[in-house]
């Protein structure tokens, strides 16, 4: 995830929760609203330094779960037998 989505998050979570916003036609202008505000930023962030603020280094891609070699032994647990409570006499 890059920085101008984050901002594009909290602009987007923080106008819904001032203006109080419910049902889906309201949290949707919250969310054109804060996009618009982090393009903004980031357009005059990128004006003003002359670099791009989306680069590869800042990309945050979702890390795969480890994958288990094959080379380890799955552990396999047997389940235990039921036990039946005694009777009562």
């Amino acid at each position: 995830m890059t920085p101008h989505c984050h901002l594009t998050e909290l602009s987007t979570r923080q106008i819904a929760e001032s203006a109080e916003a419910t049902g889906m036609a309201q949290n949707k202008s919250a969310a054109q609203t804060g996009g618009r505000i982090a393009r903004h930023a980031r357009n005059q962030l990128e004006s003003q330094t002359g670099k791009s603020v989306v680069t590869g280094a800042n990309d945050l891609s979702p890390v795969a779960p480890p994958v288990e070699s094959a080379a380890q032994p799955v552990k396999v647990i047997k389940a235990a037998k039921a036990v039946k409570a005694p009777k009562k006499p």
